[in-house]
């Protein structure tokens, strides 16, 4: 049993790890502007797995696990790669170019409960009162901060019929890609899982972005130092060190404790654009982070302490 003390560190880095990713938003925006969705996945996970291969070289020689995984393991990282993080990464971009941003938004705050669903058919986690507890207060507090604008909001209106699929379709492979990814760290270690998953990310998109977007190769050495450099920043802090930092931690808590935390990125995504778009941040929206904070907190910890700390 863990330490309260070591889930506290768990929990503040989940809380690191959904302010990283709640930066993706304004990255993505930057780096869109010169090229397209399927280029702005390709190039900065590209170079995210170039990154971090000779770390896992190094980590692989360390623990003297000098042979590859075996061919049932490498069918099951190319399954994550390809259901997991390429859905999830290029799904709610172009889902999100057909339906509303306010439908994308609130889609999108399904993916706890996706992934507490999948969870329990595939791990056979089970929700707690407290769980539940947790997710009725985070659900409260991301209300006021969500971003949903509920007068735009289309759910049922066929002509974003196709945009709210390929958004849940995004949804689904990022509670897919949590879920499965910890069995494998049963196996692995969090570096493994992710590069080893990262392959068929690469080797997937690598067709996909010469198929559709061709140009994109040609003008990258026409790229201004606006756009590699948000490039480089979401290769190495959101497709590198914040995935590393969470299945670090996935590897300890359940996969419906660690996403319940998804429900921050919501707010951290207003607190940067206040911070760098000068957008408005409300006392309600502050009040509402704060919920969520706690929500997140009490999910990690509660356990633990209920059980009298080490075993």
């Amino acid at each position: 049993m863990a330490r309260p003390s070591s889930r506290l560190r768990d929990w503040a880095v989940l809380v690191l790890c959904n302010l990283i990713w709640a930066s993706q938003f304004v990255l993505a925006k930057l780096v869109q502007q010169r090229m397209g969705p399927v280029f702005a996945t390709f190039v900065p996970m590209t170079l995210a797995t170039l990154l971090l291969v000779p770390v896992l070289r190094r980590e692989r020689r360390a623990r003297g696990a000098a042979s590859p995984p075996p061919a049932g393991d490498v069918l099951r990282f190319v399954v994550i790669g390809v259901l997991g993080q390429v859905a999830a990464q290029l799904l709610v971009t172009w889902g999100v170019g057909i339906a509303p941003a306010s439908n994308a938004a609130l889609l999108s705050l399904t993916l706890p409960v996706v992934t507490a669903i999948l969870a329990f058919l595939v791990l056979g986690e089970r929700m707690t009162p407290v769980r539940w507890a947790s997710f009725a207060l985070a659900i409260a507090g991301v209300a006021q901060c969500s971003g949903v604008d509920w007068a735009t909001l289309g759910i049922a209106d066929r002509r974003f019929l196709l945009g709210n699929l390929l958004i849940m379709g995004g949804v689904a492979g990022s509670a897919f890609y949590n879920v499965y990814g910890k069995r494998l760290l049963g196996r692995y270690s969090p570096l493994e899982v992710l590069v080893f998953s990262y392959y068929a990310v690469v080797a997937t998109l690598a067709p996909l972005a010469l198929a559709l977007e061709p140009s994109g190769f040609a003008a990258l050495p026409s790229f201004g130092w606006k756009a590699w450099l948000g490039l480089l920043l979401l290769a190495v802090f959101q497709y590198a060190v914040s995935m590393v930092l969470f299945l670090g931690v996935l590897s300890r808590l359940d996969a419906t404790q660690a996403a319940l935390s998804n429900y921050l990125i919501p707010f951290f995504g207003l607190v940067i654009a206040w911070l760098v778009l000068g957008e408005r941040l409300t006392p309600a929206m502050v009040a509402g982070g704060v919920l969520v904070l706690g929500s997140t907190l009490l999910v990690t910890l509660h356990e633990d302490l209920r059980k009298g700390g080490p075993a």
